[in-house]
């Protein structure tokens, strides 16, 4: 058995083996050539989740070479029939003020940050719409976007 096919059974079966039963949702959308654009919008489709007892967490992969010491996003809720339900704008601090290290946890120079939102999503909430808010027509650094969501 080659090598490669080995160390790729092994990482599925870690993988498998790490996922719990508390996950609701839970899916990162990668930002092509870690370079997000005002005008790219990212979608997450969540559809209709069952319980109030709930924790809403939005992640973060970027790269250290990042310039900015935070990242402000739109959160857009929209429900079955695409009306917007909450526009909030969210700050995510990506790097500690005092000591400029990057938070979150990270492997080589690329670091995964989870916040807490700042709103619960609600029951009608099927989609969530993530736009960058960093009065940039691009933000360098960025690689990817997620969206988890945990049973309480």
């Amino acid at each position: 058995m080659s090598k490669y096919l080995c160390l790729g059974l092994i990482s599925f079966t870690l993988l498998l083996s790490s996922c719990g039963g508390d996950r609701l949702f839970e899916e990162f959308q990668s930002i092509e050539g870690d370079s997000w654009q005002v005008t790219d919008t990212l979608s997450f489709e969540i559809g209709s989740l069952e319980t109030d007892m709930k924790t809403d967490l939005i992640a973060v992969r970027y790269a250290d070479s990042y310039p900015f010491s935070n990242l402000y996003v739109r959160l857009l809720m929209e429900d079955t029939s695409m009306r917007i339900l909450s526009n909030k704008l969210i700050n995510i601090p990506l790097f500690d003020s005092k000591s400029g290290k990057p938070l979150g946890k990270g492997f080589g120079n690329t670091y995964t940050k989870y916040d807490t939102l700042p709103l619960t999503l609600s029951e009608e909430t099927v989609r969530v719409k993530l736009v960058q808010y960093m009065r940039k027509e691009e933000v360098k650094g960025i690689e990817a976007l997620g969206l988890k969501i945990l049973k309480k």
